[in-house]
């Protein structure tokens, strides 16, 4: 049995997200996300001008005319919620840390998805799959899906963002909108998601701290990484460190940017410090102009 505790976590999820839902993301979820594949509805007689390889030879020899198939678009879809839980999401100089913010943003999309009757998955990763939910309807099996990234104590601290693009590919054979929330603080990976994103319709959603990007002046620090504990003594008070410091986090960020635009990705920058309802809003709205 889940604890009490958890079980009241979700239901705050469920009530904080409800207005966002209803007011704001639900339609702007349908508008960009319509169903991508197409499902036979009828046939109807040929006119001229209709592409000859929609005709239906068998129904043109049984009536004697030419009759051609007519598709109509597939609007349900599958959402896959790809969740980096590496030991780094515990991370946050702001009022919330980085997993908690994740947490959030994926009960927003969740419930969107479930208000256009949409499937949902889950996929948990840290440094290897630990936890898969196959995309289904229903408020029961969304409320189990944020149950699962609420409860779910990591086995593992590193990030192996390979391990969990693959084991995607093999699980999730169907055309799917795949929400991939990470800091992604790792490297080697873009092949993999070169071939994710051929195949499903993927969304980078990274998540931030302030003092990843930039450090201090507070003299002599300790700083732990999180997924490996090694430790370091750190001058912030020298400048040039402080500047080399920011030169190479800024330099990682444009490289996966320009990583993310090679491969014709999607991404979304989310900062622990700052409300992440905008970023996704401008997000929604500029791709609904650019597919419509």
């Amino acid at each position: 049995m889940l604890p009490k505790e958890v079980l009241e976590n979700v239901r705050r999820l469920e009530i904080g997200t409800k207005g966002l839902v209803n007011e704001i993301f639900s339609g702007e979820y349908h508008t960009v996300f319509k169903g991508r594949g197409m499902e036979f509805a009828e046939v109807r007689e040929y006119v001229p001008g209709d592409d000859i390889r929609l005709i239906d030879w068998n129904v043109s020899a049984r009536t004697g005319s030419p009759f051609v198939k007519v598709f109509s678009e597939e609007r349900e879809l599958s959402m896959m919620l790809v969740v980096d839980m590496s030991r780094s999401g515990t991370f946050g100089t702001s009022y919330r840390m980085k997993d908690e913010v994740a947490i959030e943003i994926c009960a927003l999309l969740a419930f969107s998805a479930m208000k256009n009757n949409d499937k949902v998955g889950l996929l948990i990763f840290t440094d290897r799959v630990e936890k898969f939910i196959p995309p289904r309807k229903g408020r029961q099996h969304v409320l189990r899906v944020l149950r699962e990234i609420v409860y779910h104590e990591p086995e593992n601290k590193g990030t192996n963002m390979n391990t969990a693009l693959e084991y995607l590919l093999r699980v999730i054979r169907r055309n799917s909108v795949v929400f991939i929330l990470s800091d992604f603080m790792d490297d080697g990976f873009q092949k993999s998601l070169r071939v994710v994103s051929s195949k499903h319709d993927v969304i980078a959603i990274k998540v931030t701290d302030k003092l990843e990007m930039q450090l201090p002046d507070a003299g002599l620090i300790s700083l732990v990484d999180a997924e490996t504990g090694e430790n370091v003594v750190v001058d912030t008070s020298d400048e040039k460190i402080r500047n080399s410091y920011s030169a190479l986090r800024q330099a990682q960020q444009e490289g996966l940017e320009k990583m993310f635009k090679k491969i014709n990705l999607d991404y979304i920058n989310i900062k622990t410090g700052e409300s992440y309802v905008e970023p996704l809003y401008k997000f929604f709205r500029k791709r609904a102009k650019r597919f419509h």
